[in-house]
Formats: structure tokens, sequence, C-alpha cells
């Protein structure tokens, strides 16, 4: 039986119960973090990204050396303010990215359904509270001054605009404002055009027919491909039509489809009958404009470069597939591109891979010299 929301709160503490802890401020800020997690899980977040929360919240809980229910502005600002001094300077993305899961971590104790704040006053004499603001964390980034509209996008970029994405929605559910499945959808919408490489009428063009299953990988389900229909074709021909596989290193973008589907989708489409697989609130399909407006309001969010646009996604799939070791013929067909050239023009691999690849010529030069 499902609970309501005056229920939520007695959930998320069944720590309380009967249970007596040796270390009651340590069994209360553990059972905090369980119930954060459980969250994000339930949102459909990696599971990568949620231990990575986790554990900064642990690492900053013990530099504050106080409990979240103790926690001060002053905290975060002597935290942020030692990160960028000292031997080991920390770059304002990562500090932004610290701030940010401070933020997300103190609207879920403060958040009224969850009862945090009650029992921590109950048992501890002071309750949780907001700790970042305007005022005290970044709120902007612009650190690169190049043409990042052509480049492709860092995992650390990466993460910051899903989270972004994720965190409106999130937002939008917490202030019980409308909007909320819009925001779901276009989340999810950014997600599938990085993890299938598609161009923005590709992926607004999609329908539900258009979700395949593939023998190879009957792990994937019916998320195994995409056939797009409305593909770039060359000129005076019509649409160029391919099917884009479903690859190991994206595998999560199967919950992330399947909650759409299943779900999200069926409450926006309602009883009207429509193959559109990212319909809008008037069953029409989203349009290319909008999507670049929503991308540009993420990115600014996400405290990212204001030149990146949403092409740099495809950038990023391509980039990151010749990174994996996938053949430059296999990305080609995968993206549609009719020559492998175009494909290059796409690459800008990173620093690492580079090294990586300089490391092994350097090996077998080596090896070739002591042979002769």
């Amino acid at each position: 039986m499902s609970s309501g929301p005056g229920d939520v709160g007695q959930s998320s503490l069944r720590l309380i119960g009967n249970v007596v802890a040796l270390d009651e401020a340590k069994y209360v800020f553990e059972s905090m973090l369980d119930g954060w997690s459980d969250q994000q899980a339930s949102r459909g977040l990696l599971a990568r990204t949620i231990d990575r929360r986790r554990r900064f919240i642990e690492h900053f809980t013990e530099y504050c050396a106080t409990y979240p229910w103790q926690w001060q502005p002053q905290d975060l600002e002597d935290y942020s303010s030692r990160g960028r001094s000292g031997a080991k300077l920390l770059s304002r993305s990562t500090i932004r990215g610290y701030q940010t899961d401070v933020r997300l971590f103190c609207e879920f104790l403060t958040d009224q359904r969850y009862g945090w704040q009650a029992e921590c006053l109950t048992r501890f004499g002071s309750a949780p509270q907001q700790i970042c603001h305007d005022w005290n964390t970044i709120t902007h980034l612009l650190d690169y001054e190049g043409s990042p509209g052509r480049r492709a996008l860092t995992f650390d970029e990466l993460e910051q605009f899903f989270d972004a994405a994720d965190a409106r929605v999130e937002s939008i559910v917490r202030t019980k404002r409308k909007g909320a499945l819009a925001a779901l959808r276009n989340a999810q919408m950014f997600k599938t055009i990085y993890a299938f490489g598609l161009r923005r009428s590709e992926c607004v063009g999609l329908d539900i027919a258009d979700l395949r299953s593939n023998p190879v990988a009957a792990q994937f389900g019916n998320f195994g491909a995409v056939y797009v229909r409305h593909g770039k074709g060359t000129r005076g021909t019509g649409p160029k039509r391919r099917t884009v596989l479903t690859v190991p290193e994206f595998d999560w973008i199967v919950d992330g489809l399947t909650h759409w589907v299943d779900q999200g989708r069926p409450r926006m489409a309602g009883d009207w009958e429509t193959g559109i697989l990212w319909p809008t609130e008037r069953r029409t399909r989203v349009s290319p404009r909008y999507l670049n407006d929503r991308f540009a309001e993420l990115r600014d969010e996400a405290g990212l470069p204001e030149e990146l646009t949403l092409h740099s996604l495809r950038h990023t799939y391509v980039t990151n597939l010749i990174e994996w070791g996938y053949s430059e013929k296999f990305v080609q067909d995968q993206v549609g591109h009719a020559f492998a050239s175009t494909t290059a023009i796409y690459t800008s691999v990173g620093d690492d891979y580079k090294n990586r690849v300089l490391a092994d010529a350097l090996k077998r030069n080596t090896e070739n010299r002591n042979d002769n």
C-alpha cells in the first residue's frame, strides 16, 4: 500500500523503531545518507553519481567536525576558500560541484516530507538548514574562451550538465510547481541524444516504434537500438535512415528510457493515442528550437561555457566511442556520416587518451630498438 506525503518522513526515519544506537549522532547521520541515496536512486540517477556524492558528504562532515544539523553557511565558505588556496589548488568547477552536492543534501534534509528537521530538533536541539545560497556559492563559470561549441565535453562537464537537468526536476517537484513531467522529458531527451549520438531533429522525430531490440544484446530488452527515420540526407535526397545500436558503455540509458516510456510518457500523453516518444502537453512534438533553449538554460545553471551548443553532446558521443576503442567505421555508421572525414572532424580526444597512445608508441619504439 502506498503512503501519503505525511508518511514519507516515517519511512525515511525507519532507523527510529526500538533500535538503541551506541553512537546516536553517527547512526542518525548514516540513516540520512541512506535515505538520500534511496531518493536519488528512485529518481534514476547513476549509482556512481550517488556513491560519489555520498563519499563527498562524508568527507565534508569530517572536515566540519560537526553533523549536518549543526552546519552553518560559514562551514561551506571556509571549505570553499581553503580549496582555492594552498599547495593543491582546486578548480572553480570542482568547488562548484562540491557546493552543488552540499546544496542537494541540505535540500533533502530540509524537505518537510522527510521529517529530518523535526527529528533532529527533538534529539539534538538543532535542525538541518540550507547553508548554500546565492551569496556564498559559485553560480556561473566560464573557463573556456575558445570555440567550445565545436568540442566535446569532458566527463566532469557532462556530469555537471546532467546533474543540473536532474536537479531541475527535483526542484519543481519539491516546490509543487507545474512542469515536472516536461523537465523529466527534457532531461531524458538530452541523455538520449548523448547516448546515441543523435542530432536534435533526429531525437525530436522519434516514435515509440523506433525503439528496437537487438538479438545480440538481449539484456537491453526493447532498448537495444534506436531506428532513426529522420536522419540528415545528402543534398537533393530525402531523410537518411539508420539504426543506432546501444553500446555497453551507455547501458544506463536503458533504465532512463524504461522509466520514461512506462511511467512518464503515459502521464503526459494521456488517453490520446500518439506514437510520439517525446510528446508535449498539447500532444505535439517538441521542436528543435525548444531543445536548444532548454539546453542553454541548463548549461548556464551548470556553470558551463556559454558557447557550448546542444550539438556538443553529439561531438562528445563520437569522441567517447573513439577513446573507448571502437573502430572509425563503426562510429561512422552509428552517427550516420557519409564520409569518414566528417567523423574525424567531430573527434577531439582528451589528454588522457592522447597520453595513453603516446605511452604505447614510446613503448613500441623502445622494444623495437632493443630488438635491433
